[in-house]
């Protein structure tokens, strides 16, 4: 009997020592930030591949973006007229993996009835956010139906000219449901020569999830491209921190969109960096 209890005793520690271990892993969790990967990151590879690199880069959510071919044996692409056989094809390639579709886009679709589809389509494999940039006059009925299915669409901020560049035509356009927000992407406010963290501050309240990336001005087109997290100019420190003060809550999606052959490395490291900088951040 002793021997028994002493047994599981270890066996509880061990199962303790995994708990902690997990969270100081992933210490954003606790906060409600499901850190994971947008899989244009991959966009290179099929989608089955792009979640394994996902999960080698120690994430487990995922942002899934239409047009990737589904590959591992799925035909067709990831799109939200898919059928309900590549859907459970899908949802199984996540789930061998441990990860979770959480985000789909950038998306748009040209009218009512499609929109429709493609929140049946987020229903059913359990997406939080869409993420687009539909046209203004869509926004009504796009509202109606995200209260209806309670589901987010995130407007996203591509970089000027893009109608949602700047917070402003954000703010003007999601009216009062609570399912209608802001796609924050940081590194694409940089690109149009805004401050991220005051743009952030700007949209408090209505951050319903990320496009992070950190980007550097450093090449001879005077273009921004992706570099490791920390060293760019997109304040990665003090988003951080700010995003910490308004108890944001959401999908970040890692988007990366740089060395395209093999970026996991760097995504890796910037991760890294992400989990460091939050343990320190206030």
């Amino acid at each position: 009997m002793k021997r028994m209890k002493n047994l599981l005793l270890v066996a509880g520690l061990l199962a303790f020592s995994t708990v902690v271990s997990v969270a100081q892993r992933n210490p954003e969790d606790k906060a409600g930030w499901k850190l994971g990967s947008q899989s244009y990151s991959f966009r290179l590879f099929t989608f089955a591949e792009a979640i394994r690199k996902i999960d080698s880069c120690g994430l487990k959510y995922v942002e899934a973006f239409p047009g990737q071919t589904i590959g591992g044996g799925v035909e067709g692409k990831m799109d939200f007229k898919m059928d309900g056989a590549t859907r459970l094809a899908v949802k199984k390639l996540l789930k061998d993996k441990g990860l979770t579709l959480v985000a789909f886009g950038v998306v748009n679709a040209p009218n009512e009835a499609d929109w429709k589809a493609l929140f049946e389509f987020a229903k059913d494999m359990g997406i939080l956010n869409i993420n687009t940039e539909p046209k203004v006059e869509q926004m009504p009925y796009i509202a109606r139906l995200a209260d209806e299915y309670k589901i987010n669409v995130a407007l996203h901020n591509h970089p000027k000219p893009s109608h949602y560049w700047h917070p402003d035509s954000v703010l003007a356009v999601i009216g009062t449901s609570k399912y209608v927000g802001s796609c924050a992407d940081i590194g694409h406010w940089v690109r149009s020569g805004l401050d991220p963290v005051d743009c952030l501050k700007k949209l408090q309240g209505h951050i319903l999830g990320m496009h992070f990336k950190d980007v550097k001005k450093d090449s001879p087109d005077g273009k921004h491209h992706d570099v490791v997290w920390g060293k760019g100019d997109c304040k990665v420190d003090a988003v951080i921190a700010e995003l910490k003060r308004q108890r944001f809550k959401g999908p970040i999606s890692v988007e990366y969109e740089y060395h395209w052959e093999n970026n996991g490395p760097e995504i890796a490291e910037s991760v890294n960096y992400f989990r460091s900088t939050y343990s320190k951040v206030k």
